[in-house]
């Protein structure tokens, strides 16, 4: 008997994580969608209050540490106002339900007011949470240049021709 409810409980284990690796991915490509929609509220309303992003240092507007949500959702904002879209294509998921670490694999893109694309990236986006909220995000671009790039064009954009 003992042995049967071990063999079921293993087999319960090994159905369960690739559910809850799909539904994961289902739910951040939709608070993704969002995201590219202009609405930051279902992507940040999975971070953690006390939660970190980091996002790599250089000369722009995400560069450092920010922590909290409401610095998170200035990130985000900032995101948006940018112009950038971003798209998740995998998820690869480890740990227990109330401690997972997250790897995503998220492409983002941004387009000028005529439609041109002017910044192109690869990144992966490593995530850890505690019971269902992420505490600690991190990602890590393909090319850093590119961003500096995106940062030179959108304040010449801001500030116009005249400086």
């Amino acid at each position: 008997m003992r042995n049967r409810r071990a063999w079921a409980g293993a087999g319960l284990a090994l159905i369960a994580r690739p559910l809850l690796a799909r539904a994961l991915l289902l739910k951040i490509r939709r608070d993704v969608r969002a995201l590219n929609s202009g609405d930051i509220e279902p992507l940040l309303s999975g971070y953690a209050h006390d939660a970190v992003m980091r996002f790599n240092d250089g000369e722009h507007r995400w560069a450092g540490e920010h922590r909290g949500r409401d610095a998170i959702g200035r990130f985000l904002q900032s995101f948006v106002d940018a112009g950038l879209q971003g798209h998740v294509s995998e998820l690869f998921v480890a740990g227990a339900p109330w401690r997972l670490t997250l790897i995503a694999r998220f492409d983002d893109h941004a387009r000028d007011p005529a439609g041109e694309v002017i910044y192109r990236n690869r990144t992966v986006l490593l995530a850890r949470t505690r019971w269902g909220r992420i505490v600690l995000h991190e990602d890590f671009y393909e090319d850093t240049e590119r961003i500096v790039a995106l940062e030179r064009r959108l304040s010449e954009r801001e500030t116009g021709p005249s400086g």
